[in-house]
């Protein structure tokens, strides 16, 4: 019973002590948010200033930056209608082409039948 007896002084003392630091420190922490209240009272005007400053500044900025965004988008315009109109170059150069390698591979094969034709008609006479 001993061994029980020391327990229950040890924790009892403990709660004591527990209680006693309670007592003392919450006049502190009363303190402690009372002045944080303090601070963010006389805090919110700079930071409202800070905002205000943190807006007129963004918006200066989107101005001075419009007209580049501007010329920027109207380059990236002419550079796509650029790149238009040589692709449309080269398609009309490409079909050009084209037509006229079909006329010359026309032009040779008429070319071959009719050379195909004397041969046969000279291979015919030489054999007549």
């Amino acid at each position: 019973m001993a061994f029980k007896d020391t327990l229950k002084k040890w924790f009892g003392q403990a709660k004591e002590v527990a209680e006693d630091v309670k007592e003392k420190a919450e006049p502190m922490v009363d303190k402690a948010v009372e002045k944080a209240k303090e601070v963010a009272e006389k805090a919110e005007p700079m930071v409202d200033r800070a905002v205000e400053k943190a807006k007129e500044v963004a918006e200066e900025v989107k101005e001075k930056a419009e007209p580049m965004v501007d010329k920027a988008v109207e380059k990236v315009k002419d550079l796509t209608g650029e790149a238009s109109e040589a692709a449309e170059t080269a398609k009309e150069t490409v079909a050009e082409t084209a037509e006229s390698a079909k006329e010359a591979v026309g032009e040779a094969a008429e070319k071959a039948a009719d050379v195909a034709d004397e041969a046969k008609d000279a291979a015919e006479g030489s054999t007549e």
